[in-house]
């Protein structure tokens, strides 16, 4: 990846624009001309890259025929109200929201179906898909055509930072008056989040199920190619900063090897696996790093068709940032 491209990336000032930005310059990414786009709101800041501060425009007057690539890490409306320029111009994204369907821009993980990009033609729009839904894809896609399975069953502790910068500030200002004995006042989240776990993230539809559960299925069936597979989630709200946790069930038709799945876990790319007797934890393991940690790797406990794993990743950094780069680089060595 030797040839330079000139890239933008929308949401530059945010938590995920930010580690995006690091992480171009960490993988020595083949970065020509970097443009740094957002708010009028943000516009004037400064983000450093390769030694040099990169001062943050306003994304309503870019003009996007300036980039081969554009990632776009800010909402949902930002992706809606610019994407279409983008290609128009002719540009391939990279979109972190989740706003462009899958039909219209699909959700790649490189460890679990990079080929999918063999089917699909210039200019390319790609989604990398939520945080949760990235580190289960990448512990799925080795045990999916290991084992034949009929159902999954993801209890997912996401960290505040799910909720960008002010589920941070929100969840830093709570500890600290309880910590410090002051009344507390839910302003960000609608109730306690300090030393408590909320049991739903976001409204709930007339079923009971959030737009970010309906999310996480979705986008594990387009993922694994799989649309017959059932897909049982529940999202829950942790006290946690940064790195997702989450409890995953599987249910397999046949007897499930439990050497044959730590094998392929271990030989698989992005994948790191806890030996027995230990487990990782979001904060102590996975935090800043770049893969996806595996434990308590088990069978259920009358079930020997039943596999159960424990997983930690860093929901800002490989969950978002890291994948939505690694898509960048599959394009640039193989697509544009």
């Amino acid at each position: 990846m030797s040839q330079p491209f000139d890239i933008a990336v929308i949401g530059a000032t945010g938590t995920v624009g930010e580690t995006l930005v690091q992480i171009l310059e960490e993988r020595d990414f083949p970065v020509g001309t970097l443009h740094l786009l957002a708010s009028i709101e943000s516009a004037g800041q400064s983000v450093p890259f390769r030694g040099k501060n990169v001062r943050v425009r306003e994304v309503d007057e870019f003009d996007f025929s300036k980039v081969r690539l554009v990632f776009f890490a800010a909402g949902e409306q930002v992706t809606l109200a610019y994407a279409p320029r983008a290609h128009a111009a002719g540009c391939a994204l990279i979109d972190l929201s989740g706003a462009l369907p899958a039909e219209q821009a699909p959700r790649v993980v490189p460890e679990a179906n990079a080929e999918l990009l063999k089917s699909l033609s210039a200019p390319y729009q790609l989604s990398s898909p939520s945080a949760s839904v990235t580190a289960l894809a990448v512990v799925l896609a080795p045990l999916h055509g290991l084992l034949t399975l009929q159902r999954l069953s993801v209890t997912a502790c996401l960290a505040v930072s799910s909720q960008g910068r002010e589920g941070v500030v929100e969840l830093a200002r709570q500890t600290a008056e309880l910590l410090n004995v002051r009344p507390l006042e839910p302003r960000f989240f609608d109730r306690q989040i300090a030393f408590n776990l909320l049991g739903q993230v976001g409204p709930a539809d007339d079923a009971g199920h959030t737009l970010l559960e309906k999310r996480l299925a979705d986008e594990l069936k387009q993922i694994l190619a799989d649309p017959a597979l059932k897909v049982a989630a529940t999202c829950v709200q942790a006290p946690v900063f940064f790195g997702d946790s989450l409890s995953l069930s599987l249910q397999s038709a046949t007897k499930v090897d439990l050497k044959a799945v730590c094998a392929a876990l271990d030989s698989a790319p992005g994948i790191e696996r806890v030996e027995p007797g230990d487990y990782p934890t979001a904060v102590g393991d996975a935090v800043g790093q770049d893969v996806v940690y595996v434990g308590r790797v088990r069978n259920g406990l009358d079930d020997p068709t039943e596999l159960n794993l424990w997983i930690a990743s860093d929901n800002v950094r490989k969950g978002a940032a890291l994948n939505a780069v690694q898509i960048g680089e599959l394009l640039i060595k193989h697509y544009l």
